[in-house]
């Protein structure tokens, strides 16, 4: 790779191959059957995928930018060690590389770079699709059986659903500098590409000033569709949606794939009014759609930092849109009762 090109095109370009890589290793693992769940705390559970796939993102990424701080979502040393050759990636997407670069970020160096990891936003997703690929009725009920996640109501929903919720599964790498999110990827391990039955999975950047790549944009639905979380609401989040006065309300999981709701033209507003999400869950999303001309705050309106040394949780929730009008009407319409609960919890 040419050191001619700019430092953060070029960081971009090689964590769009470094997400593509860490997809597959997310897929490989659900193939294998034995997700390795452990519980990080109370709710909060990883599987190998999530802990193979952060080893082979910063493994690949620190091989080629050793002085960037990458902080990752599985933070435990027990996770580190060596990575096989085979997830070592020191490619470059090559439209990425033919990018122009932001005045701005020029003259950028590797340490003033902070790079947020989720190797796999959606592990309640990710955990419920394996059930669903339990093709003999017997044993998805004996992984349902010992299975952290799963109610009795969704595994009767899963059983209505060819592939669970597979597609909600996203591999996520955002670039910050500055504190500020400046460009980013989201990866689909599960998404079927129409007219290619021998490609999964789809990989979507966006560069400030630049724009996005990787999909098609489109401009929001007509009527008000709001998304938001399917498996961790409140009373709190529940207001917060109801004085939207949306014309529907999408419960789907991970932060990448609403945001990416956002971007097809699927959603109007994305709206969570909790402290739930993480710096990792949000940078990356945050990045590409803010290239996309979109906008995502907490839900007072005020934006989130990205330097090293700030607090992982989102502790006052997020509210995006694909537009500075829509997200003002959203903002406008939470009240201020509300946002004084988040903000004081």
């Amino acid at each position: 790779m040419s050191t001619s090109v700019p430092l953060i095109v070029r960081l971009l370009a090689s964590s769009v191959s470094v997400a593509g890589r860490a997809g597959k290793i997310v897929r490989d693992v659900m193939s294998k059957g034995e997700l390795g769940i452990v519980e990080k705390a109370k709710d909060d559970y990883q599987t190998e995928a999530d802990r193979s796939a952060q080893r082979c993102i910063i493994a690949s990424l620190s091989a080629q930018y050793p002085k960037i701080n990458i902080i990752g979502e599985e933070d435990n040393p027990d996770n580190e060690g060596d990575v096989c050759s085979d997830w070592l990636t020191i490619d470059a997407d090559k439209e990425v590389l033919r990018l122009e670069c932001p005045s701005e970020l020029q003259g950028i160096k590797e340490e003033d770079i902070v790079v947020w990891v989720d190797p796999l936003d959606g592990t309640s997703e990710y955990t419920q699709g394996a059930l669903m690929l339990k093709r003999d009725p017997w044993e998805r009920w004996k992984m349902y059986l010992t299975h952290p996640f799963i109610s009795i109501k969704w595994y009767l929903s899963l059983l209505q659903s060819h592939y669970g919720f597979l597609e909600h599964v996203t591999v996520l790498i955002g670039i910050s500098v500055n504190e500020k999110p400046v460009a980013g990827v989201i990866h689909q391990p599960y998404y079927k590409n129409v007219g290619s039955e021998n490609k999964t999975g789809r990989t979507i950047w966006g560069l400030q000033e630049i724009g996005v790549g990787g999909f098609t944009p489109a401009p929001p639905p007509n009527s008000l569709i709001i998304t938001t979380t399917r498996s961790h609401s409140n009373p709190v989040v529940e207001k917060a949606l109801q004085v939207m006065n949306a014309s529907q309300i999408l419960r789907v999981g991970g932060a990448g794939f609403k945001v990416l709701q956002l971007l097809e033209g699927k959603a109007s507003v994305y709206v969570f009014a909790s402290p739930g999400c993480k710096k990792w869950d949000t940078c990356a999303p945050e990045a590409i759609l803010s290239a996309a001309g979109g906008k995502l705050t907490d839900i007072l309106g005020h934006n989130y930092k990205y330097g090293a040394t700030e607090s992982r949780p989102n502790k006052t929730g997020v509210l995006a849109a694909v537009n500075a009008d829509l997200h003002n009407y959203a903002l406008n319409r939470i009240p201020q009762e509300l946002k004084d609960k988040l903000a004081n919890k």
